[in-house]
């Protein structure tokens, strides 16, 4: 069987909102680039968080671009973190690329959070039937109920949205706060390694004030 829902269109298939949340660890002048599918009038979205950066230089700029199915850019940021939102015009798959071109010799991992969402979009035809329905029902509990659910839904959804980048933020602070505690930690061995070393040459140093050399009869100076 090479179809497995021969009767639902890849409109109907590929309909709904969602989310998805991952980090991704770019090499030095690394480039990476996903996809994901988004109709017309959807809300399309992005999020994204550098959390830690090695190697030399430590830029924490990333240049982030997001492209439209035919290939027009949409959206483009060249910073640490950022938030991309549009509505898309296109139906099909969107590219997002990440670049690590600051860095030629250092890698950075990258927090990613997108998705799409929608408010009620639909085929025309079946708008009209529920809004029948609704007509129909109009006093029913079980009506009530459904639009209730759905409302409750969309909120949790986004709240879930807001948590994830929370905790992208949170992560990140995390990674700053380690790689803070790694520097204080080197620094204040090698200045206290500077320290004893100074202390122990000013020893010699002032030793070498207090050393007499103690003369024989000949070489004692004589009248």
């Amino acid at each position: 069987m090479t179809d497995p829902h021969p009767s639902i269109t890849d409109q109907e298939l590929f309909w709904g909102a969602d989310q998805y949340d991952f980090s991704v660890v770019l090499g030095a002048a690394g480039l990476e680039c996903f996809w994901h599918f988004a109709h017309h009038g959807e809300t399309f979205y992005l999020s994204f968080m550098v959390q830690w950066v090695t190697g030399v230089g430590h830029d924490r700029h990333l240049s982030v671009s997001v492209n439209a199915p035919s290939g027009l850019m949409v959206s483009t940021i060249d910073d640490a973190k950022g938030q991309i939102n549009f509505e898309a015009k296109e139906t099909g798959f969107y590219q997002m690329c990440f670049s690590n071109f600051h860095n030629r010799f250092g890698t950075m991992q990258v927090f990613i959070s997108f998705g799409v969402y929608y408010d009620g979009l639909q085929d025309a035809s079946k708008i009209r039937e529920e809004q029948k329905e609704r007509e129909e029902h109009l006093n029913s509990t079980l009506s009530i109920i459904q639009d209730s659910s759905h409302r409750v839904e969309k909120f949790v959804f986004h709240m879930f949205r807001y948590y994830s980048f929370a905790h992208m933020k949170k992560s990140a602070d995390y990674f700053l706060l380690l790689s803070n505690s790694h520097y204080i930690t080197w620094w204040s061995m090698a200045l206290s390694f500077l320290i004893v070393t100074s202390g122990y040459l000013q020893l010699l140093f002032l030793k070498r004030l207090f050393i007499t050399k103690s003369c024989s009869e000949a070489e004692k100076p004589r009248c």
